[in-house]
């Protein structure tokens, strides 16, 4: 090998002209990739930095911020995608990359990922819980609602609520449903009603169409207002198998406009039905109320007491006097074992008496109050009463 310094390249040179063959390669101008995300940064500048890798190897990318801006889904580790942009070397690290300027799901819709993204980060948030959704009016006098005025939406809900409920009055909210946008025009409406507090309820809505005529209703501002507004608000977006964010965190979704009219109002004609049907219960219990009453009134005036109220008289009579006969025989009977109880206790207790001896010859002797069983406890001189039957005398012992 020749020592000529002249031939002698720097790295720096070296990666230029790599990156030269890469930049000036038309293969590598544009190529569409598909791969598995891994090692995923979402850096605070905006860029997107990942590898691609499959089975064998890998290839790492970026995703600047300009193209990284008009994703409608954040990319995940894990993920299976196809990315479209450029192979060129970054010179300065002394590897090539891929750097990206399409990035979509592989097997599955750009706006079907994008669409459990939010479903996932809103549920987390607890916008879907059914605590905080609020009751529905029972009889709205006023509704709102936001939706194109051309559509068949509104016609079908105006047919449906004016049917159902002539009283109601609708207040039209005119937007777009669908394009660029829609979804800031819908949020406006909602808005406006809750600020206004104009109406009762609030109906958001459109008739069917493709996932993306619908994408309008999956926007993340509009389903944070919706969830914010104070009065209630009922989504139907589409037909009954659509579904969209809006269905989730507003308070009632309804599967389709027509059926959200329904939800909104209740049936004038039904209630009246329901009113007459209890008219006609009240009626017939009304009906036998009167017929038991006339009954009784039949029965009570067959009595003897107006039909022979003098011989009802002497019957109550005669039941008195019985009463009162056996009332006196009774007190006779009480009062004279009373007497005979009273005798038995007074001779008890008159053979209790101490002073009953007396009458017999025996006295009773106190000194000082104190009764005198001993000749002990008195002492010469001491002065001593003794009771007879029929009086007392005081003597001095000696």
């Amino acid at each position: 090998m020749t020592n000529n310094r002249a031939n002698i390249l720097t790295v720096t040179q070296i990666n230029e002209f790599v990156k030269m063959l890469f930049d000036g390669n038309p293969m590598f101008k544009s190529v569409l990739v598909k791969g598995e995300i891994s090692n995923f940064v979402n850096h605070s500048s905006g860029h997107l930095y990942f590898t691609l890798k499959d089975e064998n190897s890998q290839l790492r990318a970026v995703m600047y911020r300009s193209s990284a801006e008009s994703l409608t889904f954040v990319p995940e580790n894990g993920m299976k995608v196809i990315v479209g942009g450029r192979i060129t070397e970054y010179v300065k690290g002394g590897v090539y990359q891929l750097c990206a300027d399409m990035l979509q799901p592989d097997g599955v819709g750009m706006l079907y990922m994008a669409f459990e993204q939010l479903k996932r980060k809103l549920y987390a948030e607890g916008l879907f819980d059914e605590s905080r959704k609020k009751q529905l009016p029972k009889d709205p006098s006023r509704i709102g609602i936001v939706t194109s005025p051309t559509g068949a939406a509104i016609h079908d809900m105006i047919n449906i609520i004016g049917r159902r409920s002539p009283s109601t009055e609708i207040v039209l909210y005119p937007v777009q449903v669908q394009g660029d946008g829609a979804a800031a025009q819908i949020a406006g409406g909602v808005r406006y009603f809750d600020e206004t507090q104009s109406v009762d309820l609030i109906i958001v809505g459109r008739g069917g169409g493709s996932a993306e005529d619908l994408w309008a209703f999956n926007d993340e501002a509009l389903a944070r207002t919706i969830a914010m507004c104070r009065l209630p608000v009922i989504s139907a977006v589409g037909h009954e198998v659509d579904f969209t964010i809006c269905d989730f965190v507003a308070d009632m979704r309804a599967p389709t406009p027509s059926g959200a009219a329904e939800l909104a109002v209740s049936d004038s004609n039904e209630t009246k039905r329901k009113l007459d049907d209890l008219g006609d219960k009240l009626k017939l219990y009304i009906k036998r109320d009167i017929e038991s009453l006339a009954q009784r009134l039949k029965i009570i005036s067959s009595s003897s007491a107006l039909t022979s109220p003098l011989r009802m008289l002497d019957e109550y009579r005669m039941r008195l006097s019985d009463t009162e006969n056996c009332v006196c025989s009774a007190a006779d009977r009480i009062l004279r074992q009373k007497r005979e109880k009273f005798s038995l206790l007074a001779s008890g207790m008159e053979a209790l008496n101490p002073l009953s001896v007396l009458t017999r010859g025996f006295a009773y002797v106190t000194h000082d109050g104190k009764g005198v069983s001993s000749v002990n406890s008195v002492r010469s001189s001491d002065t001593v009463e003794i009771r007879f039957s029929d009086g007392s005398l005081e003597a001095q012992i000696r």
